[in-house]
């Protein structure tokens, strides 16, 4: 049974709505954004203000139907969160976008000069962080992968404050589809996805919500009742086992109506909701550089997502806190009275 330390507690209630249930918009994508942004322009580099721009629109047209925001430090906070109401739940990102391919695997790590500490400081919410994982990727590689799971799950645990884990499988160099970018990799296999999911639900880890991709590709994902469902539904099903915690689903660039699929199985596993970014806003981005037509299109069309969205997590998406994780009686303060603030720690 998992048992929260108030600081946690607190930070989790922060990020989901009343109702316990969590509707987050993702705003740290760093290459899916610089990237086309860079092609406009035909330049190497995306320029800052065109970037930062659009993340702060995002934060300004799509937090009303959100718990909360993910941002990250080298963009959407600086420009865009004197936007974020303090309503919000503030989700801030730590893993650095760029990873180094050994020839083994990927291997992730933290942005410079960015650290658990600092998002706490600045009155984060809770840490997010992605690794690239493969069960089959070089031992060496998939033990560098753990040993930086843990370092931030340690940390997260020091300083008090949710972990919210992502976990993202992607080719090895024998695979026939190759990808560097931030996208689903395509013919995953769902046993690298379910064995990643086990790893790292380990108490080790300190995991406190999971961000996770579909266990089939998101194209294939068929209806709740159409052809091959119910042996869809098994490895979502599998999925929550394993997670043994809250957990939510994220898009990885999936479409719209395929996005709304994989929610549906997610829900029926015991998904508490979605942590989204690209699902919901790159349709406006693809107007870019119409800043008045994006503005439009995310105030109307992706807004009206959303609500679709969140009608299926309010209806189907199990809140939090009744998690079986943290036992019969939920996520509760602990010790009620008090005697707590003698046995809770101060940082070292």
């Amino acid at each position: 049974m998992i048992a929260l330390s108030p600081g946690k507690l607190w930070g989790m209630r922060r990020l989901a709505d009343t109702g316990g249930r969590f509707k987050m918009t993702a705003v740290d994508q760093r290459p899916p954004i610089k990237a086309p942004i860079a092609a406009h322009y035909g330049l190497d580099e995306a320029p800052y203000d065109d970037v930062a721009g659009f993340k702060a629109l995002l934060i300004e047209t799509l937090q009303a139907e959100s718990s909360a925001m993910l941002l990250d430090p080298h963009f959407a906070i600086p420009r865009g969160l004197r936007f974020l109401s303090p309503q919000k739940g503030l989700v801030v990102t730590l893993e650095d976008s760029v990873f180094r391919e050994t020839g083994q695997g990927r291997v992730s790590q933290e942005i410079d000069n960015w650290s658990v500490g600092k998002i706490k400081r600045m009155g984060g919410d809770a840490v997010k962080v992605l690794a690239w994982y493969r069960p089959d990727a070089g031992a060496a590689v998939c033990a560098q992968q753990r040993d930086f799971t843990k370092r931030i799950g340690e940390a997260c645990q020091r300083f008090d404050i949710p972990f919210v884990f992502e976990l993202l499988v992607y080719p090895l160099a024998a695979d026939a589809h190759q990808t560097r970018d931030y996208v689903e990799l395509k013919g995953k296999k769902a046993d690298d996805v379910l064995k990643s999911v086990e790893t790292f639900a380990a108490s080790d880890y300190g995991v406190d919500l999971f961000k996770l991709e579909s266990p089939v590709n998101a194209d294939d994902v068929p209806g709740a009742d159409g052809d091959g469902a119910a042996a869809v539904q098994a490895l979502f099903d599998e999925m929550g086992r394993l997670a043994g915690r809250p957990w939510v689903m994220l898009s990885a660039g999936a479409g719209e109506e395929a996005f709304r699929r994989i929610l549906t199985h997610a829900f029926r596993a015991g998904a508490s909701g979605y942590l989204a970014g690209r699902a919901i806003w790159l349709e406006a981005f693809s107007h870019f550089p119409d800043w008045p037509r994006m503005r439009a299109a995310l105030e109307t069309d992706a807004a009206a997502y959303m609500r679709t969205l969140n009608s299926l997590t309010d209806a189907k998406a199990m809140p939090w806190d009744v998690h079986p994780a943290y036992g019969a009686n939920g996520a509760r303060f602990c010790p009620a009275d008090a005697g707590f603030r003698h046995s809770y720690g101060e940082l070292a």
